[in-house]
């Protein structure tokens, strides 16, 4: 079923995001947290896609099986900047082939490390331009997702700029849109205001991290421009040696981060888990009266 569907009907919605696993162990334990997790019965998952196209095979296959092998509704997440048109129709045309519905059409970044790499000629260079070719290719056949950025994207120079390439996503046909994770709930508040303003209303979920591992998630941070407070992170590099308190904080801090944003009626969370369950469970248990 396609997602932009799916929000019509639920009250809130519930999402989770994994990541295409390297190994056959890291596989089994996906499943196993994808297990954990259906009791929550998820609106959609999704699936990342790795720069430059470098998870294409491994990002196809797990949508594949979590499609096959679940009843969740899932979505592929899939970047532009590495591949020609013509790869792009043949991606689509083999999830179209095996019943998935739902895209999260991205730019991409270039992968790290890669001084050959070169971004084809006959591209989309940008993430309204996939979206288009979506749309002139398939009609209404897939729901698109795109991303939104609370802060602003790293490269753009302020948020009224993000927000102008933001509505190009939109005109071009998005249905919906999933944030970069955010840490200050204002920053969220805000955006919604300057979408308000440009007339944009398509569905714009949060996306949660929870700060399971302070020196990873700072950063995941830093690389994509999201803001840790100051208060934040004093009350981490506190215990910076002591994994089990830091969890323990994450979920306190994410679980109140949530609470705000159901209070204002948000129409959805998507957590970013890492690939793990336990955090995200503990997340929802503590807001479910909420929902």
């Amino acid at each position: 079923m396609k997602i932009s569907e799916k929000l019509k009907q639920v009250n809130r919605s519930i999402s989770f995001e994994f990541f295409p696993p390297k190994t056959e162990e890291a596989e089994k334990s996906l499943f196993e947290t994808i297990k954990e997790l259906e009791y929550i019965k998820p609106t959609f998952v999704s699936i990342t896609y790795g720069a430059g196209g470098s998870t294409r095979d491994r990002t196809i296959n797990i949508v594949k099986k979590i499609h096959e092998e679940t009843g969740l509704t899932v979505m592929a997440h899939l970047t532009c900047i590495g591949h020609t048109k013509k790869e792009i129709l043949d991606i689509l045309n083999d999830y179209k082939n095996i019943g998935i519905q739902n895209i999260l059409a991205l730019r991409g970044d270039i992968p790290l490390n890669f001084e050959n790499f070169k971004i084809p000629e006959d591209s989309c260079k940008y993430a309204n331009e996939l979206v288009a070719l979506i749309r002139e290719n398939f009609g209404d056949y897939f729901s698109i997702g795109v991303a939104a950025y609370p802060e602003g994207h790293p490269e753009s120079p302020n948020i009224e700029r993000d927000i102008y390439y933001f509505k190009k996503k939109v005109d071009a046909g998005a249905d919906f849109a999933i944030t970069q994770m955010f840490f200050d709930n204002r920053y969220f508040y805000k955006y919604l205001s300057l979408l308000e303003k440009e007339n944009i209303n398509i569905p714009v979920i949060p996306g949660i991290m929870p700060i399971t591992n302070f020196g990873q998630i700072r950063k995941f941070a830093s690389l994509c421009g999201a803001t840790i407070p100051e208060e934040i992170v004093k009350k981490f590099e506190k215990y910076i040696d002591n994994p089990e308190e830091t969890k323990k904080i994450g979920i306190e801090i994410a679980t109140k981060q949530c609470e705000d944003l159901l209070k204002n009626n948000v129409k959805g969370l998507h957590f970013y888990t890492l690939n793990k369950s336990d955090a995200t469970i503990k997340i929802y248990e503590n807001i479910k009266h909420l929902l």
